[in-house]
C-alpha cells in the first residue's frame, strides 16, 4: 500500500511519503522490527531448510543408504517451484534489506532519511540496475507469496481430490487462478513502483547528498554511484 498504490493513486512522491512515515514506527522500532520482521523470517528460512534436510535423511533411511557412495546415488527431494521461489528471494531480500536498513544505520544510526524519494534517487543513479533488481524482487516475492497462501489455503493444484476429467479441469482452474492473482498483485506493484516512484528523479540539495553517500557504500554498485 505505501510503496505502490498509495504513489499510484497520489502520483507524487512527496505526497505519498508522510504515509510511509506514519506507519515506519510500528514495524521498525526496537521492540516490534524483531518480532514481526527478523524472527518470523528467520523462522520461515530455517524451517524451511530444515524440512528439506528432515525429508533428505528420511529418504536414505528409506533406501537403507549407509555409505557416502550410496547416498550420492540418491537424488535430493524434488524442490517445489514455491520452495525455488523462495530461495531466490533470499539475496534479492538481502540486498532490500542492505540497502534500505543496515547501510542507513551504520553511517547515520537509523533509518530515518529513507523513504520513497531514497528510491526514486537511486532508480535516476543506476536505472537499469534498480529498475531490473525492483522488478525481480517484486516479482518473485508475490509470485512467492501466492502460491504459498494458496497451498496453506489448500486451493494449490496439486491439492485437488478429485480424480479423471473434472479433476484435470479443476487442477487447471487452479493454476491460472493463482497466477492471475499473482501477477495482477505484481503488475499493481510494479506500475506504482516503477512508473511513480521509478520516475520521479533525483533529489536535490543536502538530502540528495546523504543519498549520495549512502549508496557509496552499496557493495560493487558503489563504486559507480
Amino acid at each position: 500500500m505505501n510503496t505502490s498504490l498509495l504513489p499510484l493513486l497520489t502520483h507524487s512522491v512527496p505526497a505519498s511519503n508522510p504515509y510511509l512515515l506514519l506507519t515506519r514506527p510500528y514495524y521498525q522500532s526496537a521492540l516490534t522490527e524483531p518480532l514481526l520482521v527478523a524472527l518470523p523470517l528467520a523462522a520461515h528460512i530455517s524451517s524451511g531448510i530444515a524440512l528439506r534436510l528432515y525429508r533428505r535423511r528420511q529418504t536414505l533411511y528409506h533406501y537403507g543408504a549407509e555409505t557416502h557412495r550410496d547416498r550420492k546415488h540418491i537424488p535430493w527431494p524434488a524442490l517445489s517451484g514455491t520452495s525455488a521461489l523462495g530461495y531466490a528471494l533470499i539475496p534479492l531480500l538481502g540486498f532490500h534489506t542492505l540497502t534500505t536498513r543496515l547501510i542507513p544505520l551504520y553511517l547515520h544510526g537509523d533509518s530515518s532519511l529513507v523513504n520513497l524519494s531514497y528510491i526514486s534517487h537511486a532508480f535516476a543513479l543506476r536505472p537499469p540496475t534498480f529498475f531490473t533488481g525492483f522488478t525481480a524482487l517484486v516479482g518473485v516475492g508475490v509470485w512467492h507469496f501466492m502460491w504459498g497462501w494458496a497451498k496453506w489455503l489448500k486451493l494449490a493444484p496439486s491439492q485437488v481430490g478429485v480424480a479423471g476429467v473434472e479433476g484435470q479441469l479443476r487442477r487447471k482452474r487452479r493454476w491460472y487462478g493463482v497466477n492471475g492473482v499473482a501477477a495482477l498483485v505484481s503488475g499493481l506493484w510494479l506500475v506504482g513502483g516503477l512508473m511513480v516512484v521509478g520516475r520521479a528523479g533525483r533529489t536535490e540539495g543536502w538530502v540528495g547528498r546523504e543519498y549520495d553517500e549512502l549508496l557509496k557504500y552499496v557493495p560493487v554498485l558503489g563504486r559507480w554511484t
